[in-house]
């Protein structure tokens, strides 16, 4: 099997990190593909024995840390302020704990594969861990709108967005049904199905939402791989069917970091 079939299978996963670490479909695809460059241009000091997957990720880490890394003296004179500014805010946004979360909830890893990835001996991951937790627990409530046309995932969602401390603005089962429910409610916060009761698109929907109203959006899809190809405009926020709670919680938190949009 050739590297490149290797890496084949996990690619719309690591693209899915990407965007939920940066906020964005453009510039989360855009380190995919700088990882990718790096990978080709060294194939042979890409596998280090802890598993393709791991490995991936970990390239991914280090061209995260070198694009914003504080430079301090050393930093580019020539660069706009405002380029500067925002590289700076996602930094702190997005520190090294949010990032293991991120890896442990959205991506699945375990506590040591995290540390692997980042570098991290076990006992910083667990103590970054619990901060970034403890930190989702003080950060603003909001009010979600839910757009999902089975019931029993929809009462599950409800459960959770309510046990996250967030209030449910409404449960929608359709496009049409979604944008009215959004127009009559204060709903900071989209959650959304891809496919919906009467055959329309949970993300058609939600283009439509936000051309009323700039609100954070996650897509909920059994078939993510078939929303992370990088080749059009796509969901910036995903999780997978089935979800654990930690999944939508971390997503939650993250979405409503940024200014909320489909792609960038």
């Amino acid at each position: 099997m050739t590297l490149g079939e290797e890496l084949r299978g996990h690619l719309p996963f690591l693209r899915r990190y990407a965007r939920a670490l940066t906020g964005s479909q453009q510039h989360g695809d855009n380190f995919v593909h700088t990882t990718l460059e790096v990978i080709v241009a060294a194939p042979d000091e890409f596998h280090s024995g802890d598993g393709t997957r791991i490995d991936l990720y970990r390239n991914f880490h280090r061209i995260w840390e070198s694009a914003y890394i504080d430079e301090g003296e050393d930093a580019d004179e020539g660069e706009h302020p405002l380029v500067r500014a925002a590289h700076q805010r996602l930094v702190q946004i997005t520190p090294l704990g949010r990032q293991i979360l991120l890896l442990t909830a959205l991506e699945g890893f375990s506590v040591e594969e995290a540390g692997l990835i980042t570098g991290t001996d076990g006992e910083t991951v667990e103590t970054l861990l619990a901060d970034a937790v403890g930190e989702l627990d003080r950060e603003s409530r909001t009010s979600v709108l839910i757009i999902e046309d089975e019931p029993l995932i929809a009462m599950e969602l409800e459960q959770i967005v309510r046990d996250l401390g967030h209030s449910v603005a409404g449960i929608a089962t359709t496009h049409e049904d979604a944008v009215a429910a959004f127009e009559a409610t204060d709903a900071g916060l989209v959650l959304a199905d891809i496919q919906l009761a009467d055959g329309s698109s949970g993300i058609d929907a939600v283009q439509d939402i936000l051309a009323i109203a700039p609100v954070p959006a996650i897509f909920i899809t059994a078939f993510p791989e078939r929303l992370l190809t990088g080749g059009r405009v796509e969901p910036t926020f995903l999780i997978s069917k089935p979800f654990r709670e930690n999944t939508v919680r971390a997503a939650i938190s993250q979405s409503l970091l940024f200014t909320p949009q489909l792609a960038a």
